[in-house]
């Protein structure tokens, strides 16, 4: 599917279910590097089971227009934008490691466009390592191999993929590969320098709920307490044990689980 959004195209995935109106909305947000395909084994499920569903491509990443944003907080407007824009809010915010500042920018920002948070794989800052940042820049092969081995558990690095003959580090070094070649640095170095984010967080009213991933080397469950901490109203914490940062292919049964939870539990439906 895509939308006209200020003069740029905007890729996203429905689920494979045309918007019904009368449903409450979710919009998945994608992490560094990758596109709105890391959802794809929770979309259709969503879509099928009372949701309007957008998984969303970042600009500059899969099928939406460029270049990349180096700016969290520009995200975070840019989202709410994509919300208004598909008359989709307040719509549920779903995000992945970079795409949880992004929701909680958009929440903070613009809380008439938001109903709830699930926040996946984060923590209250990600500092990411001077020879990823150099990798992400010049040589993405370099980081899609560093950024694969450090995100999953290890049984995910023998097999273990939810679909048949699929390889989960196969598939995201696949994906990390295929990006485009400025949008990962551009990631990174905005990942890097976000230093905002329990401001941000304080200034969030609606239902929150952390997935952790209990192995996830990237955002470990240590480094998420102040964020936790950060949000005026306690959110809910799950911990997927075994599972490591990309537990949406990792462990995809029970992040849909959480998540349809989590979105079934919050006050606000959304209209």
């Amino acid at each position: 599917m895509k939308l006209e959004l200020n003069g740029t195209t905007v890729r996203y995935a429905n689920g494979g279910r045309d918007h019904n109106p009368d449903e409450p909305a979710v919009v998945l947000i994608h992490g560094a590097g990758m596109n709105r395909t890391v959802w794809q084994l929770q979309t259709r499920f969503l879509a099928h089971h009372g949701f309007r569903v957008c998984a969303i491509d970042l600009p500059g990443h899969g099928g939406t227009d460029g270049p990349a944003m180096d700016s969290i907080p520009e995200l975070g407007v840019w989202i709410a934008d994509v919300v208004e824009a598909l008359d989709l809010g307040p719509a549920h915010l779903v995000g992945h490691s970079m795409g949880t500042y992004v929701a909680i920018e958009a929440a903070a920002q613009r809380p008439e466009t938001v109903a709830s948070l699930v926040l996946v794989g984060t923590a209250s800052a990600m500092p990411v390592h001077p020879e990823l940042l150099d990798a992400a820049a010049n040589n993405v092969p370099h980081a899609s191999n560093l950024m694969s081995s450090w995100s999953f558990g290890a049984d995910a690095h023998v097999g273990h993929h939810a679909t048949p003959g699929m390889w989960n580090i196969g598939a995201s070094r696949a994906l990390l590969d295929t990006s485009r070649p400025d949008s990962l640095g551009i990631d990174m170095a905005a990942c890097n320098a976000y230093s905002t984010s329990l401001d941000a967080a304080a200034r969030v009213t609606c239902p929150v709920t952390f997935v952790l991933g209990s192995l996830d080397k990237m955002t470990p469950v240590k480094r998420a307490a102040d964020l936790i901490a950060a949000f005026s109203a306690e959110p809910a914490v799950v911990i997927l044990e075994g599972s490591g940062h990309m537990m949406m292919s990792e462990a995809p049964d029970d992040t849909r689980r959480v998540i349809f939870d989590a979105l079934q539990s919050s006050d606000v439906k959304g209209v």
